[in-house]
């Protein structure tokens, strides 16, 4: 483990212990990683769809670090939960832009002035975390697989080393988890998910 690893593994615990110095100690060591796997992450939107990194970066960030009593284990344990934050955020946002299409009160979101969704967007995410929700049901790991490279932006060996498994075992189980996946979202939703993303970390 390098150094800066170890510096964020006990960074991380003296934030889950509530230190309030740690926090800011802490940004500088994480951010850029952060903002990267943000941005490969919406990638995938397209290009008629605005979204910033820094807002999905900021609100995932405030989300991690008031996480009291966390255990964490180290840096890849940190940005595994990152991946699983961010797509609860987007996921929500989705919800809570298709609530106001369709004429519900909601109160308004942190994202909301940044980024923006279109109705047929927003379906196509939420079919893909309900998809992804059943396939956690039948492959616990392929599931993840899939959260981590699509929602976090993590490549294959970044994916194998939070998984403790081999590079060949993540690559096997992403292209297992995406012909699942292609199936479920086209019978189920109708969608063609090649049009949901053309870009490599894409479903």
């Amino acid at each position: 483990m390098d150094v800066q690893s170890t510096q964020v593994t006990l960074l991380l615990k003296q934030v889950a212990n509530g230190n309030e110095e740690a926090v800011g100690n802490l940004i500088p060591l994480v951010y850029d990683e952060l903002r990267r796997v943000a941005q490969r992450r919406l990638r995938v939107e397209r290009t008629d769809h605005t979204l910033q990194p820094t807002a999905l970066v900021h609100e995932a960030y405030l989300k991690l670090v008031a996480q009291r009593n966390a255990n964490w284990q180290n840096r890849a344990h940190f940005f595994a939960v990152a991946s699983r934050v961010m797509r609860r955020i987007l996921v929500d946002h989705a919800r809570g832009r298709l609530r106001m299409k369709r004429g519900g009160r909601q109160a308004k979101l942190p994202l909301d002035k940044v980024f923006i969704l279109s109705r047929g967007r927003c379906d196509e995410l939420l079919a893909l975390d309900e998809s992804l929700e059943r396939l956690s049901k039948l492959d616990d790991r392929q599931s993840r697989i899939v959260e981590l490279r699509f929602f976090g932006g993590l490549s294959v060996d970044e994916v194998a080393k939070v998984l403790g498994v081999s590079s060949k075992t993540v690559k096997r189980d992403w292209s297992m988890a995406k012909a699942w996946l292609y199936g479920e979202l086209r019978d189920r939703h109708g969608y063609d998910t090649r049009e949901m993303g053309e870009n490599q970390d894409a479903v």
